[in-house]
């Protein structure tokens, strides 16, 4: 389950990790209609490529492509367990040339009151109320086996805020202990994948 659970999160935020790890002056493509369909094509691509991770390692290579589609179907119809707390209704755009949007609601009120820790910029969250869309944009580079997403731009409530205040959320959302994930830190690909392609509209997956 857990190498699931990491194939999943390489795909959806592949860049990392749920829908908070995601623009460049871009619009954002136009969203298809999710299917229960598309979600259990994407998870059976999921078994597959985990499949072919734990296996003996064969000559050439295997490739499997991932729509845009499939992965807002999958969030919609699979991904929930994967969610934070206060995190929903997570979009991708697959824009081509490597870069990526994402797109999702925040509680930002439940956030601050939550993790306020005194003196930081999540502070300034316990006086805001509602939920607001965040999305970030950035290119995903995956190769030799690792992968770094790095962020171009961030916006809250459509307005442009600093990467280091979105880094604040996701630290908040994916702390263990005192740490979190850091949006531009490298990562390992998992499952034994040896690339990512970002193509327009979709994700090539290289073992």
């Amino acid at each position: 389950m857990r190498i699931r659970a990491a194939i999943a999160s390489t795909l959806l935020v592949t860049a990392a990790a749920v829908a908070v790890h995601g623009r460049v002056s871009a619009p954002v493509a136009a969203a298809g209609a999710s299917s229960r369909q598309q979600a259990d094509s994407l998870a059976r691509k999921i078994t597959l490529i985990t499949q072919r991770g734990a296996a003996a390692p064969r000559p050439g290579a295997s490739r499997t492509e991932v729509t845009e589609d499939e992965i807002n179907s999958w969030f919609v119809f699979r991904g929930q367990q994967y969610l934070p707390a206060g995190v929903s209704e997570p979009r991708v755009s697959i824009l081509g040339a490597g870069t990526m949007r994402g797109v999702a609601t925040v509680d930002l009120e439940a956030l601050g009151k939550r993790k306020s820790r005194g003196g930081g910029m999540l502070d300034l969250w316990s006086y805001l109320g509602g939920r607001v869309p965040i999305a970030v944009t950035g290119t995903l580079r995956a190769e030799d086996g690792r992968g770094r997403f790095e962020v171009q731009s961030a916006e809250v409530g459509g307005l442009p805020v600093p990467k280091a205040l979105v880094q604040e959320l996701v630290s908040a959302y994916t702390a263990d202990d005192s740490k979190g994930i850091s949006l531009d830190s490298p990562f390992e690909l998992p499952a034994r994948i040896r690339s990512i392609d970002v193509g327009h509209g979709q994700l090539t997956v290289v073992q």
